[in-house]
């Protein structure tokens, strides 16, 4: 697929053909280029012979392999492609199940038309996504050796066009996000694709150090200039001269030091501590903070031409609760990384609790939590008693859900399945509640009730 929402190669697979047209017409009236398949096995014998579709809906029921099955093997053998199911109304099990194994969404029978072709476009949406993310982490990680910056959620992708962007110029960068999310293997990126990248990448946590001792730290400092200078030192903006300086958590500077800071990033010159003397420096600064620092400058913390200097191009990485679909590949990752075997893996039951947990740590406390628990069990396979208790204890159904969706979106319930589908019924009978119930297979007071309507 070349264009945001153009045309797309789709498999429809359905045992029964007038279902099979209907949806074949609907998705060709819509531009789309449409393979029709009787059963599984003719859907996986063309995906061998031709390759992966960009879009496969398939009804759950048919033969031998049957919806489910073919969605577990495109999920082996086409990861990328989505998978929509067509279920009987009212199997909401059936819909919960495919949702489990891997499918997209699901689209109930009668066919609601208009509700197709949005399902439909938002699937090859996420799928355009996941493409353009992939091409942009393969070039990040192959140009810019961004291989532990993990995700695939939409607010991910800014966070690596904008770091790939911003990579090529001398801007100054301000990275904001809670601590644990990764701001500091962002700067090392935007460092390790800009032109200084043979030149050093400097990092100091300004909220590590004292405001005496960081000053020396980033400044230098003569001999003799305070109690314990014995020798002349150099300052971390003379260690990263034309190359990158990353000064995290710059809101635990204070205001003293602040003045230095504006001076040095406007002048491109600094001075040790206990002389005069002027030095000039190139130095590319990336800044970091977990602190609202507009609020900061609000309330007279931060100085507001301090900010503004620094705040030349902003990156914001969201936290983890806020990008749950990236827990699972988060979790993958960390397995790898920290199995004594390459079986290491997370079992489906201990993934669900990962991804309703909110991580309050965030990326650093994912990974330290995988980290034990490989440790804990020598299988490889991380279950649910390998994990934290306060992980345990996350309610996973609502969550992992949405999560394996791939949307963040809210499920009717099942009264309003039957609210909706009792009403489309009444609507191509004319009216005709009588006839409507007897459609149904109801009485007339079953069908009021449906319709929320109990006078007769």
């Amino acid at each position: 697929m070349s264009d945001r929402m153009g045309p797309a190669h789709v498999f429809v697979v359905d045992d029964d053909t007038s279902s099979r047209e209907l949806l074949t017409r609907i998705l060709s009236g819509e531009g789309h280029r449409v393979t029709a398949l009787a059963d599984g096995h003719e859907a996986l014998a063309r995906l061998g012979a031709d390759g992966p579709p960009d879009l496969v809906v398939s009804d759950i029921r048919m033969g031998e392999v049957d919806g489910l099955q073919l969605t577990d093997a495109l999920r082996e053998r086409a990861p990328d492609t989505p998978v929509l199911l067509v279920t009987a109304f009212g199997n909401i099990d059936g819909a919960v199940e495919a949702i489990r194994r891997g499918a997209f969404d699901y689209i109930s029978k009668p066919y609601d038309v208009d509700g197709i072709k949005v399902v439909v476009a938002r699937a090859l949406e996420q799928r355009r996504l996941a493409l353009e993310n992939r091409a942009l982490r393969r070039d990040l990680r192959d140009k810019y050796r961004l291989e532990n910056v993990v995700g695939r959620s939409e607010a991910m992708l800014q966070v690596y066009k904008t770091a790939a962007r911003v990579a090529a110029t001398d801007a100054t960068v301000l990275i904001q996000g809670e601590s644990g999310t990764g701001k500091e293997l962002v700067a090392r990126a935007i460092h390790a694709a800009s032109p200084r990248a043979q030149r050093p990448f400097v990092a100091v946590d300004c909220g590590a150090i004292a405001e005496g001792v960081l000053e020396s730290e980033l400044f230098g400092h003569a001999r003799g200039a305070f109690t314990g200078a014995q020798a002349m030192r150099r300052g971390l903006f003379e260690e990263a001269n034309q190359g990158t300086l990353f000064l995290d958590e710059i809101g635990d500077v204070g205001q003293n030091l602040q003045a230095r800071l504006l001076r040095a990033l406007q002048e491109g010159t600094i001075r040790r501590v206990g002389t005069n003397e002027t030095l000039a420096v190139d130095v590319r600064v990336v800044a970091a903070s977990n602190r609202d620092l507009e609020q900061a400058v609000k309330e007279g913390r931060f100085r507001e031409d301090l900010f503004y200097r620094l705040n030349v191009v902003t990156i914001r990485i969201p936290p983890l609760r806020d990008r749950r679909e990236d827990i699972p590949l988060l979790a993958e990752h960390f397995a790898a990384k920290h199995g004594r075997s390459e079986g290491a893996a997370i079992s489906p039951a201990a993934r669900d609790l990962l991804v309703a947990y909110d991580w309050p740590g965030n990326v650093r406390e994912l990974e330290n939590v995988i980290a034990r628990a490989l440790a804990l069990n020598p299988s490889g396979v991380v279950t649910p008693e390998d994990l934290a208790e306060h992980v345990r204890g996350a309610r996973p159904a609502a969550a992992s859900l949405a999560v394996v969706a791939g949307a963040a979106q809210e499920r009717p319930t099942l009264a309003e399945l039957e609210r909706r589908y009792a009403a489309q019924v009444l609507q191509e009978t004319g009216g005709n509640k009588t006839r409507a119930a007897e459609v149904l297979g109801i009485d007339r007071k079953t069908l009021y009730r449906l319709l929320g309507d109990e006078k007769e």
